[in-house]
């Protein structure tokens, strides 16, 4: 496709989109969605809170970690805890990541495969 074809065919995008901007600027919805945006914000300004003092403030079992609080440090999403049964001695290992020490040294021991191989069951 030559540069003046993609050219045209952005122009005619970005008229539809205009037009579809046009109609949902006319929608009795979005007025309202924004008329209750602007009143909020003006609130919060005027409690001096933030967005995440508000959610917490309406729903407190909502957790923060991906907000500025950090609540958690890192942001990251917990791992999910496996359950592994050694059938050689039945010994249980209940691990987040790899790094346990019983785990690391059935695997050096029986190999990763194998090991891996004694998954019991996974919860999150």
């Amino acid at each position: 496709m030559s540069f003046l074809n993609t050219y045209l065919q952005k122009e005619e995008q970005l008229k539809q989109l205009q037009e579809e901007l046009k109609k949902m600027e006319n929608d009795e919805r979005l007025k309202s969605e924004l008329d209750f945006k602007n009143h909020l914000e003006t609130l919060m300004r005027e409690f001096d809170k933030s967005a995440a003092d508000v959610i917490k403030l309406l729903d407190p079992t909502q957790s923060t970690s991906k907000g500025s609080s950090g609540s958690t440090g890192s942001g990251r999403a917990k791992r999910k805890l496996k359950i592994y049964k050694n059938p050689n001695t039945g010994e249980v290992v209940e691990t987040r990541g790899g790094n346990q020490k019983t785990l690391k040294a059935w695997k050096d021991e029986y190999g990763s495969e194998t090991v891996e191989g004694w998954l019991v069951r996974t919860e999150d």
